[in-house]
């Protein structure tokens, strides 16, 4: 199209200038800059623009620069300037623009006969504007079917030509270059329906405590996860996620030596990893808009966070992401790591606005960890399964809460919060031995209530916590138990520079007391600080601690210290 532009300029002046008597604010405006709305993950402060923002503002640019010349071709010719409605003989541009319609039918109007004279105009839109005219005035010579241009005309033209030559520069600079960069996006895009989001993480860290020192020693681990972002409509999102790593949890001794039956103190890079860092695939799910509700499926991997809000900002990131909390505890509620895998979940607001239910919605989802084995026992209705229902309720943008209720049942020989995991080698993440050892020879049902909270006083400041109870109902002798957890966490968003989180969080992980076949009643107490530090928009180093005392429920036991040194790259 630049080609075309330029070298009718050359031989027709006068529709430029006759363009340029209607078009001068658009003509007078010194750049033209894009607006980009900003990503919105629920639970999680909005980051810099990312890589592929910039590269959707390029094609963006580029959609729109391509369409302008359509919608001009789509808007209807008019023959007069009394057929647009909202012009007017007092208008200052009436005469220009009664000339470019009688002389040179070349001005088009919108379908509902209005002109819209005072609408702002982008140097993309008057270069189709022109480009149309051009076209118009070079049918009209070839024909040669009026006298159209006088002497008198040129000269006026050519004089305004050269007075806006620097404007005309730069409009021709910015399609070439618009032109060049679209060339390379093609030739480079990896997709037109899909996105690449990588994170990948490095962790320096050791165990410290006596026993639990002595049997640790000091790792550099990682994790790495590729996240296929796939839009087919550009509201629903396919995520077909890859995950890899070579992480293990330390090992928590108790005072004779021996290992303690407990998931404290898993950090959250170590979940999804591999161990050896070969790749499987750890989440496929789609997320679709179907009316007013939002609805999940989950073919693998799927998880109750995925779709229903934790309430647990800035500690909370992406299920075991790596820029939240360092351990899973403090990142969200045992209760939503109660079953995973397969299924269907459904979010539907309540209210439209206005009232005590304007802001409210209810969540609902069922998920089996099962549900690719055919043999009896397991599938999608007979297997391991966790059902969640949850009522969310917030105020503005500064309260949320949520009551949530998950029944699960699970088979001989699992664990309570196990996220779905029934492979060998998959990580429980949460809880002592005593909360989350199931019955070996019998099945168990479940049943357990929730709730959380989280309020933003100011920008500045954030308080979220969560309550849990599990009523753990086995199908054997003494197979009956219950187990708590609590916790609460005090963020500090931007300080010291704006993207960084200072971090205090303190709990009970789960427990569970005078459980039958097993020793200690003491409460575990869980307590970390982290400072994420922002080094730049895709880089962040986070140092932090993990305290736990009396773990596996038994003062007698030393306490045990984790310092971790985590880099997170994001992509």
């Amino acid at each position: 199209m630049s080609n075309l532009l330029w070298k009718t300029l050359v031989v027709s002046p006068a529709v430029l200038g006759a363009t340029l008597l209607v078009s001068t604010t658009a003509i007078a405006a010194p750049n033209v800059t894009t607006e980009v709305s900003p990503a919105e993950q629920p639970g999680v402060t909005q980051v810099a623009q990312q890589p592929e923002i910039l590269a959707q503002t390029t094609l963006d640019q580029i959609n729109r620069y391509s369409n302008e010349g359509n919608q001009n071709n789509s808007e209807s010719q008019v023959t007069s300037v009394s057929q647009f409605s909202d012009v007017q003989p007092t208008d200052w541009a009436f005469q220009a623009l009664q000339s470019l319609v009688e002389r040179y039918g070349c001005i088009a109007g919108y379908p509902n006969s209005t002109y819209r004279g005072n609408r702002a105009l982008t140097r993309y839109e008057f270069a189709a504007g022109l480009n149309a005219c051009l076209d118009r005035v070079n049918e009209l010579i070839a024909t040669a079917t009026a006298d159209l241009v006088t002497k008198q005309d040129l000269a006026t033209l050519q004089r305004l030509q050269e007075e806006f030559s620097a404007e005309l520069a730069t409009l021709r600079g910015r399609v070439d270059s618009l032109e060049a960069r679209t060339a390379e996006l093609e030739a480079n895009q990896f997709s037109t329906t899909t996105k690449l989001v990588g994170e990948a993480v490095f962790a320096v860290t050791d165990a410290f405590g006596d026993n639990t020192g002595d049997a640790n020693n000091t790792v550099f681990q990682d994790r790495v996860r590729l996240d296929l972002q796939t839009s087919f409509t550009g509201r629903d999102v396919l995520h077909t996620r890859l995950a890899a790593g070579n992480a293990t949890p330390f090992t928590l001794v108790d005072d004779a030596g021996g290992a303690i039956n407990t998931a404290e103190g898993t950090q959250t890079f170590e979940v999804s990893s591999t161990g050896n860092n070969s790749v499987r695939i750890d989440r496929l799910t789609y997320e679709v808009p179907i009316g007013p509700a939002q609805v999940y499926l989950a073919a693998s991997g799927g998880r109750h966070s995925h779709y229903a809000p934790v309430n647990n900002p800035y500690f909370f990131d992406q299920t075991d992401g790596g820029n939240g909390a360092l351990s899973t505890f403090a990142s969200e509620s045992p209760i939503y790591r109660i079953g995973g895998g397969a299924g269907i979940a459904l979010n539907l607001p309540l209210g439209k606005g206005g009232g005590i239910l304007g802001n409210s919605s209810i969540t609902g989802g069922y998920l089996a960890s099962e549900a690719n084995d055919p043999v009896l026992g397991s599938g999608l209705t007979d297997g391991d399964y966790a059902a969640l229902g949850q009522l969310n309720f917030s105020v503005g943008d500064r309260l949320a809460l949520a009551a949530t209720y998950v029944h699960s049942y699970n088979g001989a020989g699992g664990f309570l919060f196990n996220s779905g995991n029934t492979t060998d080698g998959d990580i429980v993440s949460v809880g002592t031995g005593q909360a989350n050892t199931l019955s070996v020879t019998n099945g168990s049902s479940t049943n357990s209530y929730g709730v959380s909270a989280a309020f933003r006083p100011s920008d500045k400041l954030s308080i979220s916590g969560f309550i849990s109870y599990h009523d753990v109902t086995g199908f054997g002798a003494n197979d009956d138990f219950e187990a708590w957890s609590y916790g609460v966490g005090v963020a500090l968003p931007d300080l010291g520079k704006k993207g960084n989180v200072l971090g205090v969080f303190a709990g009970v992980e789960p427990y569970s007391r005078n459980r039958v076949g097993f020793v200690g009643n003491d409460l575990p107490y869980h307590f970390e600080g982290f400072y994420k530090y922002r080094v730049s928009d895709n880089v962040s180093i986070t140092p932090g601690v993990i305290w736990l005392t009396s773990p596996g429920q038994n003062s007698a036991n030393d306490d045990a210290i984790i310092g971790t040194l985590r880099t997170t790259f994001t992509f």
